[in-house]
């Protein structure tokens, strides 16, 4: 009969034990999708939708998309009990959180409001 995969890490050196523990430690603090994220936050679709007031299967439409408004993106985190927030990685530069752009997505609601959603989309 086959080993387990705990009875083979088991028997790796210390230091490969510790390094996959890490990746693993890692592994689990991302998500796989907003369909992840909303159940990590424990609601379901016709929660969300209630919260944006609009019907489930929208909420299942925003799930399955792959680009899409800044502003729409905010809306749906702060739905499930989330804040969105946006962190710039430059090369050979520490990461830096970018305030300003959640302001511009604040203000898009207003006058002007389809030159900021062109200037927050996601590509």
């Amino acid at each position: 009969m086959g080993r387990t995969i705990d009875e083979v890490i088991a028997e790796l050196p210390p230091e490969r034990r510790e390094r996959i523990e890490s990746r693993y430690r890692e592994l689990r603090q991302e998500v796989d999708g907003l369909r992840g994220l909303r159940e990590i936050a424990g609601k379901a679709q016709r929660d969300v939708a209630a919260a944006l007031q609009i019907k489930q299967p929208s909420v299942s439409k925003i799930e399955k998309q792959t680009d899409m408004y800044l502003s729409t993106l905010r809306s749906y985190v702060e739905a499930i009990g989330g804040k969105l927030e946006m962190v710039v990685k430059l090369p050979k530069r520490p990461a830096m959180r970018l305030h300003q752009f959640g302001d511009a997505l604040g203000a898009s609601r207003g006058a002007g409001a389809g030159n900021e959603k062109r200037k927050g989309r996601l590509a």
